[in-house]
């Protein structure tokens, strides 16, 4: 099967399906004499499962875990479901950060009356705050510039 075919079969454009084959997501297809790729059957089904994991948050690191452990025997699959919560506890996560982050604003945007010719902005003023009184705390674990 073409790369055209094959994009339109999984509903992506040809560059995610060459993408997805340089990360190691797809089988290398094989090369016909006229150097076209010449895909399996498997691969617009492939691509569908990596679009729906990456649709649920999973990265391509984890989609390609979740890849070899699709092709495992059953008992070995008991790790997906690891790696499912695992997923879950990291959208918990960024919900609680987000939140923080929500409520922060929200807080900041109440306390604004700039509509009332007031002379400083204490949304601003935040910001540029040295110690970023108002703003919701750094997200744990992730490096800021």
């Amino acid at each position: 099967m073409r790369i055209g075919r094959v994009a339109a079969d999984a509903g992506v454009n040809v560059d995610t399906v060459r993408y997805y084959e340089r990360q190691g997501l797809i089988d290398d297809p094989r090369r016909v004499a006229s150097g076209y790729r010449d895909y399996g059957p498997e691969a617009p089904r492939v691509i569908r499962f990596v679009k729906r994991a990456q649709g649920l948050g999973f990265t391509l690191t984890e989609i390609k875990e979740l890849l070899r452990l699709r092709r495992t025997r059953a008992a070995d699959r008991t790790r997906v479901l690891a790696v499912a919560q695992a997923k879950i506890e990291t959208i918990r996560a960024k919900l609680r950060a987000l939140r923080s982050m929500h409520d922060a604003l929200e807080a900041l945007a109440r306390s604004c009356a700039c509509g009332d010719g007031a002379p400083s902005c204490p949304i601003l003023e935040a910001l540029e705050s040295d110690d970023g009184a108002g703003i919701a705390p750094r997200e744990e674990g992730r490096r800021h510039a």
